[in-house]
């Protein structure tokens, strides 16, 4: 996991533009745990709609994309 730097966001909520100070997570799993990751994120996170992306990975170091499998059985 990687926890981004303090950063400001400004987005639309119910009608208003809202500001908030918020930090950004980047967490790498396997696409058979995505799912209960999320339901965990939902559990944790205060806000209604949290930001959950999925990126996929088309290619990449052969030995990380191992580590990465491995790390999350």
């Amino acid at each position: 996991m990687n926890v981004l730097p303090p950063m400001r966001s400004i987005y639309a909520w119910k009608g208003a533009t809202e500001q908030a100070d918020e930090r950004q997570l980047v967490i790498k799993t396997s696409r058979h745990r995505m799912r209960a990751l999320e339901t965990r994120l939902r559990e944790l996170h205060p806000y209604d709609v949290p930001e959950f992306l999925v990126l996929s990975v088309l290619e990449g170091s052969r030995d990380y994309l191992f580590w990465v499998a491995e790390s999350t059985k």
